[in-house]
């Protein structure tokens, strides 16, 4: 590996801000201690601070010589609502909220990255180091943006990384186009006529309309959209009566869709509307859908794709990047980002766990779970790799 020096003699600094996030989990739009520390690391090291966007957004700015170019480099800051099994020395000390996703490593790899560019950057241009709040569904980046992110600090790319379990520690992961799907949550509310179980014929059963929709909804994958265009439709919960002799008078059932193209969302939204009205009618029960967009897909450009795998190489090795790496269901909204602004979103691999200090939980190490931790080994690779290339973009 082609790590920096200077930010590899500064881990145990970077490693001590990380473990101290992790143990003081802040959920979304809650990130007020986190922003603290965050402002005050950036200020001691001499960068512009701007707070408070998206509510607990915090922006730095470093500027050198005369250059026009300037770069966004992204790390997201919010914990989740999980309670966290670790009993090491820098477990969560917040009952219920737990950094199970890595932020915590992100926010202390750009701080790294932050530090050295201060203190030794080489570039002409600006950097814009975005701490961004509400990642886990409040979609702060969106808040961020709307709160005039790009207007006060224009950039002409932006770049973001995720650590990404199963992938061997210190290995890339990206591709151009779609890396992580579009998020989006639907309810459907069907009601008919009550009647006793012994005379559904005296009554329009909601349950039964529901089962009808549900095989309906199916079709939509298999028989709609285009077999090359990737999409899931997941129902996940059905509700509906109370007694087993009662048919009831209504019946709810909930889930979610996850494509890669809004192309493809929009068939699925238009085409469960079209279905699900036209079943009800035939059941003679009425329905209503309520589809809410979460997410949008995270989409690469293919120029910053290309020009982040050649800084990834530089740092890591050819070897260890994958430029073709399979693309995930689960969402980002860092999506909002790319729709503003062209850039990449990379995986950066966490290894499988073995890093974790003694008193992990026994779970697995992966994302969204109890026993997880962010591999500080990653730091200094996370760190180099922000530097190089934010200093190769303000020169080229």
């Amino acid at each position: 590996m082609n790590l920096i020096p200077e930010i590899e003699a500064s881990h145990d600094e970077i490693k001590s801000l990380r473990r101290r996030i992790h143990a003081n989990p802040e959920l979304r739009y809650e990130e007020v201690g986190t922003a603290k520390l965050v402002a005050e690391s950036l200020e001691r090291w001499g960068i512009e601070v701007h707070r408070g966007l998206g509510k607990t957004g915090v922006v730095g700015v470093l500027k050198r010589g005369s250059g026009k170019a300037s770069i966004g480099l992204r790390a997201d800051m919010d914990a989740l609502p999980i309670h966290e099994i670790n009993t090491f020395e820098h477990r969560s000390t917040n009952e219920g909220r737990m950094h199970a996703c890595g932020h915590d490593g992100h926010t202390a790899m750009l701080l790294g990255a932050a530090k050295h560019l201060a203190e030794h950057g080489k570039f002409d241009g600006t950097i814009v180091f975005i701490f961004q709040p509400a990642e886990e569904g409040g979609a702060g980046a969106k808040a961020m943006i709307e709160d005039g992110l790009f207007d006060r600090f224009p950039v002409d790319a932006v770049f973001g990384i995720h650590n990404w379990p199963g992938i061997p520690a210190g290995h890339f992961g990206v591709t151009e186009g779609p890396i992580m799907a579009s998020s989006n949550e639907f309810r459907i509310s069907i009601e008919g006529t009550g009647s006793h179980a012994a005379m559904p014929n005296n009554g329009h059963d909601p349950v039964f309309t529901a089962v009808q929709i549900a095989n309906g909804l199916q079709s939509i994958i298999t028989r709609n959209k285009k077999p090359l265009d990737t999409a899931v439709l997941s129902i996940t919960q059905i509700h509906t009566g109370e007694a087993v002799n009662v048919v009831p008078e209504k019946a709810w059932m909930g889930g979610t869709v996850r494509t890669f193209k809004v192309e493809a969302l929009d068939l699925v939204e238009a085409r469960m509307r079209k279905i699900v009205e036209a079943t009800a009618a035939a059941y003679d029960c009425e329905a209503e859908v309520h589809f809410h967009r979460n997410y949008p897909p995270t989409v690469n450009g293919a120029e910053q794709t290309r020009f982040a795998a050649e800084v990834m190489a530089e740092v890591v090795g050819k070897d260890k990047v994958n430029a073709s790496v399979e693309p995930t269901m689960s969402s980002e909204d860092f999506s909002f980002m790319l729709i503003e602004k062209p850039g990449c979103y990379a995986f950066l691999g966490n290894g499988d766990g073995k890093h974790r200090d003694s008193g992990h939980g026994m779970g697995p190490c992966m994302l969204h779970n109890g026993s997880y931790d962010f591999n500080d080994d990653l730091l200094s690779v996370g760190s180099s790799y922000w530097v190089r290339l934010a200093e190769r973009f303000l020169a080229r």
